[in-house]
């Protein structure tokens, strides 16, 4: 089953619904974190019961990758994003109104299953609908959609417009998918269905794992894990890393927003560097401006100001690497088997979310400081952009489909 989007009248909307999917999404992704701390006191959560807290929407999240991959591959990418927003919109809704810790961390599950099964088609909605030359462009606008909501979370938390009121925060995030479902169904672009291109799960797989293709599925994959390994590790472990080095709990947070915001802009610069001619140099070049921002952010002082400069940094040069990654993502994979092929690397990256925040633990258990936590990264991320350059450099030789 193959979708194609007129790039003359419907690229541009697309693009615009898949956008404002991907906001929603980030809002959502932080919601857990904007409503933990009145959480904790209603159900009396231990340290461990608020890790699994979180731990349960990241599981969510591999498994509904892998599901939403497979849907965009066989039903088509609208109703694979469809169905992933009102999954994520029905129970995000239901966790406003649990009443166990159990039924919180049940909800917080099947929210993720829904919010991963949202990125693969949004990933895909969003290469489809630009032109060849401009898919790593189209896909960071899309991407820069996700920061853009965590900084809208982040910022809630920080003004304190929910109040003492964790509810609101579930319920906010559940409306928001249920209202868009219906307009991207209906207002989507026109798709053509050519059905005689749908694989089944055995020939998708057989694909990932061809011999033309398994360098760039096991590259791609490394790639993934280790980028978003860094970017859950900073965003569970910086505000608490800088209040342990002396800031306020609320100018740790303002930090946390000029990560999310500068990721939107590293995000639009990261695409237009995958659509150069040449983008090998410059990308490059974000990989070592990554691992520079992370060294400077680990020397720096208790400096509220140099911290804020250096976080929204951190966060552009952070996300900016992360959009080229999703961008070059649906490039390794013809077009039969990208939602498959997609959505497994997305679950494997959902894999390094969750050991992200456990090596900065590890750490600071075994002693490290601060500064040692950011000093650890630089070599990782390092080893993302060697994994990045070789994806790129293959890429030529990759099959892909318009």
């Amino acid at each position: 089953m193959r979708t194609i989007i007129d790039h003359r009248s419907g690229g541009r909307r697309a693009l615009a619904l898949a956008f404002l999917a991907a906001v929603i999404e980030g809002f959502d992704l932080q919601a857990a974190g904007v409503a933990a701390p009145r959480l904790v006191p209603v159900f009396g959560l231990t340290p461990q019961q608020i890790g699994l807290f979180f731990s349960s929407a990241t599981f969510g999240l591999i498994f509904g990758a892998l599901a939403g991959g497979r849907i965009a591959d066989a039903r088509g990418r609208r109703t694979g994003l469809v169905l992933s927003l009102l999954v994520f919109g029905v129970f995000s809704i239901a966790t406003a109104f649990v009443a166990s810790f159990d039924q919180l961390v049940i909800m917080r599950f099947l929210t993720g299953v829904g919010l991963g099964g949202a990125l693969p088609n949004l990933v895909n909605i969003a290469a489809e609908s630009a032109d060849p030359s401009r898919r790593g462009r189209a896909v960071a606008i899309m991407y820069a959609g996700v920061p853009l909501g965590g900084a809208a979370a982040s910022g809630v938390a920080m003004i304190g417009l929910h109040g003492d009121d964790w509810h609101s925060i579930f319920v906010v995030g559940g409306i928001l998918p249920l209202l868009l479902a219906p307009v991207i169904h209906a207002r989507l672009p026109p798709l053509r269905v050519v059905k005689n291109e749908a694989k089944s799960v055995t020939e998708a797989v057989s694909g990932i794992f061809a011999p033309q293709t398994l360098l760039t599925t096991t590259t791609l994959w490394i790639s993934f894990f280790l980028g978003l390994l860094v970017v859950y590790l900073l965003l569970n472990w910086m505000p608490q890393l800088l209040v342990s080095r002396g800031l306020a709990r609320n100018d740790a947070s303002l930090v946390q927003i000029l990560f999310n915001l500068g990721g939107v802009a590293g995000s639009l610069i990261g695409g237009r560097m995958l659509d150069g001619k040449n983008p090998l140099v410059p990308v490059a070049l974000g990989f070592a401006a990554a691992a520079a921002a992370l060294f400077m952010l680990g020397m720096l002082p208790a400096n509220l100001g140099l911290t804020l400069l250096v976080g929204a940094l951190v966060g552009g040069a952070i996300l900016c690497v992360q959009a080229i990654l999703y961008g070059v993502a649906p490039q390794c994979y013809p077009f039969e088997i990208r939602g498959t092929g997609v959505g497994v690397a997305v679950a494997v990256g959902r894999l390094g979310s969750i050991a992200g925040p456990l090596f900065a633990g590890f750490l600071v258990a075994g002693g490290s400081t601060p500064s040692g936590v950011m000093f650890a990264l630089v070599p990782i991320i390092l080893l993302a952009g060697f994994a990045t350059i070789l994806l790129l450099a293959r890429r030529g030789r990759s099959p892909q489909a318009a």
